[in-house]
């Protein structure tokens, strides 16, 4: 098909609404929950974190693509979005460390992606109606048969989603020769959670998203880490009792996003979809245990139930959202067991949450 960068697009969301744009690169089509980042920068590690599978992505940022792309600066091997919007798209870029531009990167991936778009409005109306699924595309003149495939769209709410970006065999990470080993279970793992681990004196086995208890075990871990990953948690049984058995022994354990829900559930806590989620790095929590603020990257659609958080007699809430004042952290009393609800391995703060790697070794010192 003819290379065209000025082909006219849409946004066309599942209550029917229509926003305009232009192709980046070829005509296309591409389906998914449509949501927004607010991150200044960090495009890429975006666009390859294996939380956002399957959603199309909108970059409040002004300008995409002026720095272009550094091949390691991804989270995992592929990108994981179905698709990019944006206002001002750079096919140039002037960073000296960048190894290619961003249209080469999508090119490469085959991301379908849209500019031109007026992303302020298009946010402000995810802010109002809430996150839903969306289809983007060139045919513009299918409407009523764009509408009809983006019926059959299965929602979030429900979908289980970590099977679709989890590792198939185990893999391993870090140098065997290594103080502590961690075993990792892989629900949608970013690349920086294991470097962070590895710069810790930690040896990683990464294992499957329905991995059991005894096989995890094998590898005589010191401690157990439940990574990120997209979708709905509740789904997840699998990874629910492979919890259920690390806790029941009082193994030392670290949850992160959707490892975090996982470990709620597991004691009873429920979990809800979000209004639109939390999708930036600036997002400000506090260490109810220290008093200390943090800025935060999160990426996450769903989160656990506060007030059943509140009421449970084993859980302590460590952390809150200073916005929304949801739970963004939880340490389960008698056990060897915490988790939060964003990502200190992104480092917006830089440092902020960092030290939570470090908490996780000392409990695996102290077990």
């Amino acid at each position: 098909m003819k290379y065209n960068k000025r082909q006219k697009a849409i946004i066309l969301l599942s209550d029917g609404t229509i926003f305009h744009g232009k192709a980046i690169g070829n005509s296309g089509t591409a389906f998914g929950e449509v949501c927004f980042n607010t991150g200044m920068t960090g495009y890429q590690e975006i666009f390859t974190d294996p939380s956002y599978y399957g959603q199309l992505m909108v970059a409040t940022n002004a300008h995409i693509g002026n720095y272009g792309t550094q091949k390691d600066e991804v989270e995992s091997d592929s990108i994981k979005i179905s698709g990019l919007i944006c206002k001002n798209f750079s096919y140039n870029y002037s960073r000296d460390a960048a190894d290619a531009s961003l249209e080469e990167f999508l090119k490469e991936n085959n991301l379908f992606a849209i500019s031109d778009v007026d992303t302020r409005a298009l946010v402000s109306y995810l802010r109002e109606h809430g996150a839903m699924n969306a289809v983007i595309s060139t045919e513009i003149d299918n409407l009523e048969g764009l509408k009809r495939q983006l019926a059959e769209v299965p929602k979030m709410d429900g979908l289980e989603l970590a099977s679709q970006v989890s590792t198939k065999e185990p893999y391993y990470y870090g140098d065997e020769n290594a103080t502590y080993k961690v075993a990792a279970l892989d629900v949608g793992i970013k690349t920086n959670i294991l470097r962070n681990l590895a710069k810790r004196d930690a040896y990683i086995k990464v294992f499957p998203y329905n991995a059991t208890f005894e096989e995890m075990s094998a590898f005589n871990p010191d401690g157990y880490f439940l990574s990120n990953g997209p979708g709905d948690p509740e789904p997840l049984k699998t990874a629910q009792t492979l919890a259920k058995e690390i806790l029941d022994r009082n193994l030392p354990l670290f949850g992160i996003c959707l490892g975090h829900q996982i470990i709620a559930l597991t004691h009873g806590i429920s979990t809800y979809k979000m209004h639109h989620g939390h999708r930036g790095i600036n997002h400000p929590v506090k260490n109810l245990l220290t008093g200390k603020g943090e800025i935060t990257s999160q990426n996450h659609g769903f989160a656990i139930n506060k007030e059943e958080t509140e009421n449970h007699p084993d859980i302590d809430i460590t952390h809150v959202h200073l916005n929304d004042h949801t739970v963004a952290g939880i340490r389960i009393k008698n056990k060897n067991c915490f988790s939060v609800q964003y990502h200190p391995e992104a480092s917006p703060g830089p440092h902020d949450s960092s030290y939570l790697f470090d908490q996780f070794i000392e409990n695996i010192k102290n077990k």
